[in-house]
């Protein structure tokens, strides 16, 4: 019976449908950090088949291009380029093989203690508001670090404007499915708009064949570029944990307890360092795709390894890449300044529901000092050793909220 089920024609639908809602968001991050959006297909969906294989195919999730490390990745290539970087990312992945043996041993509560909330929140509103003048430039028509216009002002900043405005109007007022797939809905309204102004180039589809092998890179390994993006893997790992209470809301089994939040993250890991192998961005467990199980109602886990096989069939559709890689920078610019802004209410909202005190003096410390450091662009060391952005600021709210001194509690 089972077996049926995972063969049927609607539960190989319902894949394609989870793919079509995690597609915007899954494509955005490689066209956003310069890889391949066919490779990050193929290993989205192999990531999603390795985590199922960790998990005894118990957890309806879908795996795929990880926000959290947009930054990281772009400065990353720009100092020591694509193959280091991948070799960074692969260790990053290996963190949360430590992180999942914490939690088998030592239970959630003693990854709380190392990570609590004052050291995540600003450290998750530095990945956001870093990015913020990337997405303001591109959103203008210029190159993400603003050296140059690639688009007339006059026509970028209607396009933006309108995806901008499509991406809100989707998240805020959408109604179903219509709800899961804001990003999407963007993409396209801006891609329309583009087409209608005449700022899209289709040179490289033409020239495309219709089918070919996804360009994997393959990883090389730097000490500083490992040193660079391991501490970024802290804010997703944190990340994963509420993903998996949600999803466990959502169908009402607890899968902390059973398959065990260790084997989750253990499978996240897996997937974010075979991503890493081929070139592709590091994997995370999708929100969206766990809106579309609610809204569904569909909790069969066999849904997303059809979700998984489809993204690696339609990665091999060469010309679908080539298209992707069309989409004016202007359109990414005004996805990306509800993006990122979104990523750091998240970390607002980490800090707001902890209930901490953020004036108190070490509360206080903690969160500043990370904002300031983080944003501010601060970096330590020179050109052999150099540590700056989300990694400076995961290290250094590690290091503060393990040598500051608790608040004594005072009697009123």
């Amino acid at each position: 019976m089972e077996n049926h089920q995972t063969f049927s024609l609607k539960t190989i639908l319902t894949g394609a449908q989870m793919l079509f809602v995690a597609f915007g968001a899954l494509v955005l991050v490689p066209l956003l950090t310069g890889l391949d959006p066919n490779v990050a297909l193929f290993t989205a969906g192999l990531g999603t088949l390795l985590f199922h294989v960790v998990t005894k195919g118990q957890v309806p999730i879908f795996l795929a291009s990880s926000f959290a490390f947009i930054a990281p990745i772009i400065a990353s290539v720009q100092m020591w380029g694509i193959p280091a970087t991948m070799g960074g990312l692969m260790v990053a992945g290996f963190c949360y093989f430590a992180l999942s043996l914490i939690v088998k041993f030592k239970g959630v509560n003693a990854l709380h203690k190392v990570l609590p909330p004052v050291v995540v929140g600003p450290v998750i509103m530095v990945i956001g508001l870093a990015l913020a003048p990337v997405a303001v430039n591109m959103a203008m028509g210029k190159a993400g670090d603003g050296s140059a216009q690639l688009v007339p002002y006059e026509q970028a900043i209607w396009v933006s404007g309108l995806s901008l405005l499509v991406t809100l109007i989707f998240a805020v007022w959408g109604k179903g499915v219509f709800k899961l797939i804001p990003i999407l809905a963007g993409v396209v309204a801006g891609y329309l708009a583009s087409l209608f102004l005449g700022i899209v180039e289709f040179n490289a589809v033409t020239e495309a064949n219709w089918f070919a092998v996804p360009a994997f890179t393959y990883p090389e390994f730097k000490w500083q570029a490992i040193l660079f993006m391991v501490p970024v893997a802290i804010a997703p790992a944190i990340e994963h944990i509420g993903d998996m209470m949600a999803i466990s809301q959502v169908t009402g089994k607890d899968y902390l307890k059973k398959p065990g939040l260790h084997r989750t993250l253990f499978g996240d890991g897996l997937a974010t360092s075979a991503a890493s192998v081929f070139g592709g961005p590091p994997n995370t467990t999708y929100s969206e795709v766990t809106g579309a199980v609610m809204l569904t109602r569909n909790f069969n886990p066999r849904v997303m390894l059809w979700t998984a096989i489809i993204a690696i069939v339609l990665a091999f559709v060469a010309k679908m890449g080539a298209g992707l890689q069309t989409i004016p920078v202007p359109v990414m610019g005004g996805i990306m300044i509800l993006l990122f802004g979104s990523i750091a209410v998240v970390g607002l909202n980490t800090l707001v529901k902890s209930g901490e005190d953020l004036t108190a003096p070490r509360n206080l410390t903690i969160v500043a000092l990370i904002l300031v450091f983080g944003i501010g662009g601060m970096h330590i060391g020179g050109d052999e050793f150099s540590l700056q952005g989300v990694s400076l600021c995961a290290i250094l709210g590690i290091i503060l909220n393990a040598v500051l001194p608790k608040a004594v509690q005072q009697a009123d």
